[in-house]
């Protein structure tokens, strides 16, 4: 069975969303910078801690992850500064 929607890894990360995580105070410049990017299809690439197997045996109702994937945590500031940048539809 194929799934409705699936990541492409052929995109291409496009732009960054919101200030960079240097400007937020995020990051002191090193590899470890929490990030949000559109990619070249208009899908939406985040750069977090992995936080996958903290969170897996206490997911709400209706929420899964699949073999496949992750979950990971961004700085709230991250998230907030890249809102200018999504559009509304």
């Amino acid at each position: 069975m194929s799934r409705p929607w699936e990541a492409d890894p052929r995109a291409e990360l496009r732009r960054r969303l919101g200030s960079s995580p240097l400007e937020l105070g995020n990051t002191t410049a090193s590899p470890d910078c929490p990030d949000i990017w559109e990619l070249s299809n208009g899908d939406i690439a985040v750069i977090g801690r992995d936080l996958t197997e903290a969170y897996l045996n206490r997911l709400p109702e209706g929420v899964s992850l699949s073999r496949d994937e992750r979950l990971v945590v961004i700085p709230r500031n991250q998230l907030i500064s890249a809102k200018r940048d999504i559009p509304d539809d």
